[in-house]
């Protein structure tokens, strides 16, 4: 068998230099650790404070449209909110309406919890904006939401919901 191509040092470097996955995934990771460090007296995770964000809505929210605030797909906002459920911060139930749309929300004690939460999350983001000078952060929220939104002619499964 042959032996496999060896990539070259300098490719490795240049990946490493320039990926822009890499260090967005390297950004979103600091992000994380210094939210999760904020949060942690509250019990929370950043990624917790997030989905308890997107289910504070009056009824509570479809689950694709909490799914697709947060990036995720069902599966992993499934996964994501078992925990949250057992802790009584969060509901799911079918739609009376329509049985085939789960809706999601916030119990009594998610609200409390988010409301708790929100003065070190702000505290925190206030600090960050702070910290970062010579960013433009509106800027650099419009070009994050500019990566994320889904490629052009890409069309949705169609959904019930």
């Amino acid at each position: 068998m042959p032996a496999p191509p060896v990539i070259p040092i300098e490719t490795t470097r240049h990946v490493r230099d320039s990926c822009l996955c890499l260090h967005a995934q390297r950004a979103a990771r600091a992000l994380a650790r210094r939210f999760d460090e904020a949060l942690r007296p509250h019990g929370l995770t950043n990624g917790q404070f997030s989905l308890l964000m997107a289910l504070n809505a009056p009824d509570g929210a479809p689950m694709s449209r909490v799914a697709a605030l947060i990036g995720a797909d069902r599966t992993t906002l499934t996964a994501a909110l078992k925990p949250l459920v057992r802790r009584g911060l969060a509901w799911s139930a079918a739609d009376p309406a329509d049985n085939r749309i789960r809706r999601v929300g916030l119990t009594a004690g998610g609200h409390a919890a988010l409301a708790a939460a929100l003065p070190a999350w702000t505290e925190t983001h206030v600090a960050l904006e702070a910290d970062a000078p010579g960013l433009d952060p509106a800027r650099l929220r419009a070009d994050l939401l500019s990566l994320s939104a889904p490629p052009p002619g890409d069309v949705p499964c169609p959904s019930p919901e």
